[in-house]
């Protein structure tokens, strides 16, 4: 076995078998479904809450038009003043009075209504009230027009684009949809596993520079095999915990469910099924959503993100190693980190404002082109149909920028791996790239 596998297995053994690491690996999913599982709770409890409002409609106008639920209750009140129905309902404990005064016209109510509760209401409860009031406002000021209100509805024209390329491919308003969640859903899986095992890298090599052990190793072993070796085996370590906590997330989310019959997705879930019975029906909603993710190009999706997360993840890995070889403590990082992470702050504002807009513009090409940025642009520009050719160019330069990356860093780590005492600086770095 020769010295890059060696040093390969005892970092990878050293993280997954550090005490720190395994206590993570359990607990970092064990709090992620915890607090899915009390957020879950609390809304569930917060939707069993029944709220009664009570409405004096003294234009007579509007009583039949709200209609309770099994968490909303309204109550008609009669022949009460609003001095005396505030006094009732706040005596009461009613969550609110909906007032409706009396008006000459229909062009007053518009100014007129009054909610009166002992906290403000939910955005959400009072655009309930207002579509109710406006729906009959409407109806009621097309009849003083001596217009048909049923007959002005049947003739409304619902448009519904249907989207298809020069080529023949149809498409729909879901399908950008998905290829939005596929595209942000990579690039922020990578953004995040570059900061986070990056830090795991650097940490590492200031471990070992701070406890001398490098210099028993570096005698043996050639600095770029020795810089490579940490990057893979602590990206191998990473990876392996990522997918413990995967199957981890899975396993107590099912647990806990079962035994406090909480289910974390079901305000998810409703709100989904609300939605797709808004559009068309649940039913073709579902079919649609299974009938646009298969036509996703799925295989390409999976390859490339694979190499781009590789890619990516060691390009910056090298550059986490270096800084971690040029200082002496974690506090004296702070002044090289800036560079590394605004590329990769870069990259995601250019995703998210640039590529949804307009995923084949100028700056979406360019930025999926340049290697620190490539791996998160790109991700998110393929599920739109990106040339094979340009993602392959894209690769072949991402994992160029690796090696030259991989060089650069061997330098600094060879030289910076041994100084104790001294704070580097940029100048400094630039002279241990001369050596």
């Amino acid at each position: 076995m020769n010295h890059l596998q060696l040093i390969i297995k005892r970092e990878y053994l050293n993280k997954v078998k550090n005490k720190t690491f395994i206590i993570m690996t359990f607990l970092s999913p064990l709090i992620m479904v915890g607090i899915g599982t009390l957020v879950g709770y609390l809304s569930q409890l917060n939707n069993d809450k029944v709220r009664t409002i009570s409405v004096l409609d003294e234009s007579g106008l509007f009583s039949d038009e709200f209609e309770s639920d099994d968490n909303l209750i309204y109550e008609l009140m009669d022949g009460a003043g609003l001095e005396d129905a505030k006094t009732i309902v706040e005596s009461s404990g009613n969550y609110g009075l909906l007032y409706i005064p009396k008006v000459d016209s229909l062009d007053q109510l518009s100014e007129r209504i009054t909610f009166y509760s002992e906290d403000s209401p939910s955005p959400i409860l009072l655009d309930e009230i207002e579509d109710a009031i406006a729906a009959k406002a409407n109806f009621l000021k097309l009849k003083e027009a001596g217009l048909d209100p049923r007959q002005i509805e049947k003739l409304r024209i619902r448009v519904n684009t249907k989207l298809e390329t020069f080529g023949g491919e149809k498409t729909s308003k879901l399908s950008i949809g998905l290829k939005l969640g596929f595209g942000g859903l990579a690039g922020y899986l990578l953004f995040m596993f570059i900061i986070i095992y990056g830090n795991m890298i650097m940490r590492s090599v200031i471990e070992e520079k701070t406890s001398r052990i490098i210099e028993v190793i570096i005698s043996s072993v050639k600095p770029i095999k020795l810089l490579l070796g940490k990057i893979i085996g602590t990206s191998l370590a990473g990876v392996t915990q990522f997918l413990a906590w995967v199957v981890l997330i899975g396993i107590f989310s099912f647990v806990i469910a079962a035994i406090f019959g909480i289910d974390n997705g079901a305000m998810q879930q409703q709100d989904a099924l609300e939605q797709a019975q808004a559009i068309a029906g649940s039913e073709d909603f579902v079919q649609e959503f299974i009938k646009e993710f298969f036509h996703l190009p799925l295989l390409n999706l999976v390859i490339m993100f694979i190499l781009f997360f590789i890619g990516g993840y060691l390009t910056y890995a090298s550059l986490y190693a270096a800084i971690g070889a040029a200082v002496d403590s974690e506090t004296d990082t702070q002044q090289f980190m800036l560079p590394i992470l605004m590329p990769l702050i870069l990259a995601v504002y250019v995703g998210v404002f640039t590529v949804i807009d307009n995923p084949h513009g100028t700056v979406s090409q360019v930025f999926s082109f340049i290697p620190l940025t490539s791996p998160v642009v790109m991700l998110m520009r393929i599920p739109f149909g990106v040339p094979l050719w340009q993602q392959i160019l894209s690769v072949v330069i991402l994992f160029a920028t690796f090696i030259v990356t991989v060089w650069f860093a061997a330098k600094i780590y060879r030289v910076g791996i041994l100084m104790y005492g001294k704070k580097a600086s940029y100048k400094e770095l630039i002279k241990w790239l001369k050596y």
